[in-house]
């Protein structure tokens, strides 16, 4: 078989074949077996096929070929790097949303929505790449989303702090303006599940298991946990920064994730531990395997905990 003769450079990418044509390439060689032809008019370089990470440089084909629509759903939450479960992660499928008066679209890895959506719910987070905003996608994942989950996604958008170590980390969107966009919407699908999961998101969380740790521990109806709380020394000033504290009961849990079986890390954690102990707060460590053994066992180990800071059960629950 004849090798297939070098594309130009500016074809590396998924493009269109009339884009190819407009070049100067044949249409003998848009059929050739380096090329992938995904949906009819769009062509893959296979050389590009295991750079999936490239969200924008797969979808932006898809909206050349259809100017009034943009990324939605898992798709846009994707580009912006709100987090998702692992099967939407490398989801194959694009969602785009199209007006409710436009054409029906039906196309192979295409999932078309229909939306009506204003001019400030459309951003263009890379270059000839339209996709809903932050706050739009994340009533659209209301749709897709377990409530867990859709809590996380709500979290990260929200999360900031300022801490004495580590980097500052600034809000995506802030906590006031998701609450007042989703109270502010109307007749939008599954805008009660987006409700229900604002109601629960909080500021200062680092991480998706951190969400799911927090949300475990209420459904169990423990006193209620704050993210990111400061431990206080006998001046009141702050020396540590726990996952999730409780100061009524001076319990912190801490989520211990793999970064954690470091040998650095563990000389952190070691430190951590002593000022803990110092700082006279309890501490409970939770790990992937705790979680994976079940919501019994991971508040089992934090009732222990919370019953050295004095808190009896039945008393004190959470919120």
């Amino acid at each position: 078989m004849r090798t297939p003769k070098p594309l130009p450079p500016s074809f590396s990418d998924p493009f269109l074949a009339a884009d190819a044509q407009r070049a100067g390439l044949t249409r003998g060689r848009l059929r050739a077996s380096d090329l992938r032809i995904p949906s009819r008019g769009i062509r893959v370089p296979r050389a590009a096929d295991g750079d999936a990470g490239d969200l924008a440089a797969r979808a932006r084909p898809y909206l050349q070929l259809l100017p009034d629509a943009v990324l939605s759903h898992t798709t846009a939450a994707r580009l912006h790097g709100i987090p998702l479960p692992a099967s939407f992660r490398r989801e194959p499928a694009l969602h785009l949303a199209r007006a409710r008066a436009a054409a029906a679209t039906s196309r192979r890895h295409v999932r078309c929505h229909r939306l009506n959506l204003a001019e400030s719910e459309i951003v263009l987070p890379s270059e000839g790449v339209r996709a809903t905003s932050p706050v739009r996608t994340f009533i659209d994942l209301a749709g897709m989303l377990a409530l867990p989950d859709l809590v996380a996604a709500g979290d990260w958008l929200v999360s900031e702090h300022g801490r004495s170590y580590g980097q500052v980390r600034r809000a995506v969107v802030r906590f006031e303006v998701l609450r007042s966009y989703v109270d502010g919407a109307r007749w939008v699908p599954h805008i009660r599940n987006a409700r229900a999961a604002v109601d629960l998101v909080r500021v200062g969380v680092d991480s998706v298991p951190e969400t799911h740790l927090r949300l475990l521990l209420r459904e169990a109806g423990l006193p209620t946990f704050h993210p990111n709380l400061p431990l206080l020394d006998a001046e009141g000033r702050p020396v540590l920064w726990s996952d999730l504290g409780c100061p009524e009961f001076r319990t912190c849990v801490e989520y211990d994730g793999e970064h954690h079986l470091m040998r650095q890390q563990q000389l952190r954690d070691h430190n951590r531990d002593l000022l803990v102990s110092e700082l006279q707060w309890h501490q409970v460590k939770v790990s992937a395997l705790d979680m994976h053994r079940g919501p019994e066992w991971v508040a089992g180990k934090v009732v222990r905990g919370l019953k050295l800071g004095g808190w009896t059960p039945g008393a004190g629950l959470g919120e």
